[in-house]
């Protein structure tokens, strides 16, 4: 899988464009871009690596991870994906949202060319937030950052949540590669040596 990452908003979303190696097929995870350039710089690098973007995927449903998801809607007319319990939160939430119209639960499998995303129900942030595991890597969304975690302050947010849920992560292999929802990619194995908000769990 080649994963590239563009940083885009203004809370700085990481807005992930996943493809195949293989046959190209693509999806964009989190696209939480807010201007026309930033919009062009992702079209760029699929069209630039002849990429077939299959899916939209939201980690969750807060607005600067969704705000882009109209843009790939009306560009490929394809799927957006979200938890079931994060849907009512695309539907209007801002005015360039558009309502996610394919609901994942616990399990799920997301495919593209010959890779698979394993969903994983990871509530704490909202209360459908996910996580997309495959055998080397996941995309965590706003639960689990470099040195951090997901804010459980939100109206739909839930610490005692977020703390089965990263409990949850803390089981995976520490190799695999993490990619945030906002800031750099890390390591399962790293966040369990070093993030100081994993030691209460």
């Amino acid at each position: 899988m080649k994963v590239q990452v563009f940083v885009v908003g203004n809370l700085a979303t990481n807005c992930y464009v996943a493809s195949c190696s293989e046959t190209k097929a693509a999806i964009v995870i989190d696209p939480g871009f807010t201007s026309i350039r930033e919009a062009q710089n992702i079209l760029n690098h699929v069209e630039n690596d002849q990429l077939s973007v299959k899916l939209v995927v939201n980690t969750h449903g807060h607005e600067d991870h969704i705000c882009g998801n109209i843009f790939f809607k009306k560009k490929y007319g394809i799927p957006i994906y979200v938890h079931k319990y994060d849907a009512p939160l695309t539907a209007g939430s801002v005015d360039e949202a558009l309502p996610a119209n394919v609901y994942l639960n616990e399990g799920d499998a997301i495919e593209f060319g010959e890779i698979k995303l394993r969903v994983m129900h990871s509530p704490g942030h909202s209360l459908g937030s996910i996580c997309l595991l495959s055998e080397k890597l996941i995309f965590t969304g706003d639960t689990l950052f470099a040195g951090g975690i997901g804010r459980t302050d939100f109206l739909d947010g839930s610490m005692s949540d977020m703390k089965m849920s990263l409990e949850r992560l803390l089981l995976l292999p520490e190799r695999l590669v993490v990619y945030p929802g906002h800031g750099p990619a890390t390591t399962i194995g790293e966040e369990k040596r070093c993030n100081p908000f994993l030691r209460w769990l």
